[in-house]
């Protein structure tokens, strides 16, 4: 028989990831993306919603719009757009560019004439915005771009990116025949600055042991699922990424609202995927290419930020990026020609929840949500606690009983105290200080220079509709593949109570602070911890927060 659309069957995958839960120890997670075409797409986008019929419902699973740039055209000219069931058009599923616009218009035609049914047409600014509302009540779908997905993707002539992973970084081929695998890893960025510069030597040494590392991973790998290895072995796809960049910025004293943290961004991820590739060439050269590298981008000759220019033609415009470069990539693509690739793809910054947590700095590209707050994860709280701040005001003779409480009052923000000069407060905003363009323009200065993608939140004080769509679109026009979730400061709220300060004064003497660890019934001992320990606390509580970021990445 016939079923009413994917709705139903989304509720029981949702139902089989929550049944599935390693024995208890933690629960599955799943993501699903839907086209913007799709005659689903108004219900697909309610999956979220607490209100309504809850067995059309999927509250743990996360879902995500992969969006044509034909839509997003129509949206910008406030045209119309049409949706479709899949089983009459087929073949969109696989057709991206000029190919899937072609296809798009002579279905739209159709379905005008009465040929086709069912269809459905709507004001393409009528649904963009029921997708920014949906995002703005629930922080879903995520918004991901189909075209510059593929139409940037070197390995186009194998076959068709349909979606990305879980946390919104790879963005490689999948097929009935092939279950994409990504490897990631990735590199402490403030490990690698030298006299406020970066440190290139450094810097190709580690990514060179990096790609070496990660290559190797595909080989002794264990797959569960033969069209994963027969996928990863094939292509043999890696993903470097980074972490610290925002402590990289605190390093550099350089305020995250700034054209020179969007200049940092653009530079230091020219250097990572230039070192990057650059590893992949000479592993090719050691150890041969990957066995699909003929006919790929990089078999022609076309490196990461040529794509641009692609995806420019392929749009008819709407493609604004700084095209700026300081390394020789004329070099690196005769190296290439030459020698051809060992990786398919060799980036791709994945959020570090974890990782960046073990090591004590900021997450993947993130700002610092806070100079005073709390980490949830399953190994328990942990409050975080900005060691370079603290270092600051006392250099400044502003860290006492009073700042700390004040600190404590203002939720971990600098800005309503007053005595606090005004470089200190922009170098320690926050991340709902920052205004999120600052994070898009940075974001779309790495995705000229990555051939996968990076996930990237998006973090939005006194969100309004205006504030959505001017935010979301600039994501469009700048080039951006993907982005993660929204947050909004109407999802946190804060537990006051008291604070032993002479235990917050021990936390300024190493390079990242002391994260401590809340358990209930311990003792409070940081006033004896040695810097960057973790130590059982009880009367040291902020902000309960939980991390959004996804669970498998953690």
């Amino acid at each position: 028989g016939e079923s009413q659309g994917v709705v139903p069957f989304l509720k029981v995958v949702n139902d089989t990831a929550v049944a599935v839960n390693q024995g208890g120890k933690r629960k599955g997670a799943v993501c699903t993306y839907l086209e913007t075409w799709h005659l689903d797409i108004e219900e697909f986008l309610e999956l979220r919603k607490n209100t309504g019929d809850d067995r059309r419902r999927t509250h743990d699973m996360n879902t995500a719009n992969w969006i044509p740039d034909l839509f997003m055209r129509r949206v910008m000219e406030k045209g119309t757009w049409t949706l479709f069931s899949p089983s009459n058009v087929p073949d969109l599923h696989d057709l991206f560019g000029a190919e899937f616009e072609k296809a798009y218009v002579a279905y739209e035609a159709k379905a005008a004439s009465g040929e086709l049914k069912p269809s459905k047409t709507v004001q393409a600014t009528d649904l963009w915005r029921k997708i920014l509302t949906m995002l703005f009540e629930t922080g879903h779908p995520w918004i991901t771009f189909k075209d510059a997905c593929n139409v940037r993707s070197p390995q186009q002539h194998a076959g068709v990116v349909h979606s990305s992973n879980l946390c919104t970084e790879i963005t490689l081929n999948t097929s009935d025949t092939e279950t994409a695998v990504c490897n990631l890893g990735s590199v402490n960025l403030r490990q690698h600055l030298k006299n406020g510069q970066i440190d290139h030597e450094k810097l190709k040494k580690t990514i060179t042991v990096a790609m070496r590392m990660l290559d190797n991973v595909i080989d002794i790998n264990y797959y569960a699922v033969k069209k994963a290895r027969d996928s990863n072995l094939r292509h043999r796809p890696v993903g470097l990424g980074l972490m610290a960049f925002q402590d990289s910025l605190y390093e550099l004293r350089i305020p995250y609202a700034s054209q020179e943290a969007v200049e940092f961004a653009d530079r230091s991820m020219e250097a990572i995927c230039y070192y990057a590739y650059w590893a992949s060439t000479e592993l090719a050269k050691e150890r041969g290419q990957y066995s699909s590298y003929k006919g790929s981008l990089w078999d022609r000759g076309i490196l990461p930020f040529d794509t641009l220019d692609m995806l420019a033609q392929a749009r008819g415009g709407y493609v604004e990026v700084d095209r700026s470069s300081t390394l020789d990539w004329d070099a690196l693509r005769k190296k290439i020609a030459q020698d051809g690739m060992r990786n398919s793809n060799c980036v791709a910054i994945a959020p570090t929840a974890t990782i960046s947590n073990i090591i004590g700095v900021d997450a993947s590209i993130e700002p610092s949500f806070g100079n005073l707050s709390v980490k949830s994860n399953l190994s328990g709280e942990f409050t975080v606690i900005n060691g370079g701040l603290v270092r600051d005001l006392k250099r400044l003779g502003l860290w006492d009983d009073v700042m700390i409480m004040d600190l404590k009052h203002f939720k971990g923000s600098l800005h309503p105290i007053d005595r606090v000069p005004a470089d200190i407060k922009a170098l320690y905003s926050t991340a709902f200080e920052v205004e999120p363009k600052w994070l898009v323009e940075a974001a779309s200065r790495r995705q000229k220079w990555i051939d996968q993608a990076q996930s990237l939140n998006i973090y939005m004080a006194g969100a309004s509709g205006k504030k959505l769509d001017d935010t979301y679109k600039l994501a469009w026009v700048r080039g951006l593949k993907t982005t993660y979730y929204l947050r909004t400061q109407s999802a946190t709220h804060v537990e006051m109570s008291t604070v032993n300060t002479r235990q917050l004064n021990a936390v300024s003497s190493g390079p990242e602070g002391v994260s401590a660890h809340a358990a209930e019934g311990s003792a409070a001992t940081l006033a004896s911890a040695a810097p960057g320990s973790t130590v059982p606390a009880t009367d040291v509580k902020f902000t309960a927060i939980d991390d959004v970021a996804c669970e498998a990445c953690q």
